[in-house]
């Protein structure tokens, strides 16, 4: 499996926006979690400022279910 976030800039006035100061957004962020073939596993959206790692965690931990066979999960550096 692996894991991945992009932030993606939205209008101000989105209730659910947060600042990612690494991308210098302001907007939310998805987090995915893909399979060996780039199909979609587990998908969370969250304000830009929650952590990759923070939203990665909290998008496993929701979709732990649906991933039981999982054995190894990849993800870049910020991902821990």
């Amino acid at each position: 499996m692996i894991v991945d976030a992009q932030s993606v800039k939205t209008t101000d006035l989105t209730k659910n926006s947060g600042y990612d100061g690494g991308k210098k957004i302001s907007g939310i962020k998805r987090h995915m979690a893909v399979d060996i073939n780039g199909l979609p596993q587990a998908i969370l959206v969250t304000r830009a400022n929650v952590s990759d790692r923070s939203g990665a965690l909290a998008m496993l931990s929701l979709a732990s279910q649906n991933l039981e066979l999982v054995q190894h999960v990849m993800g870049s550096a910020c991902h821990g």
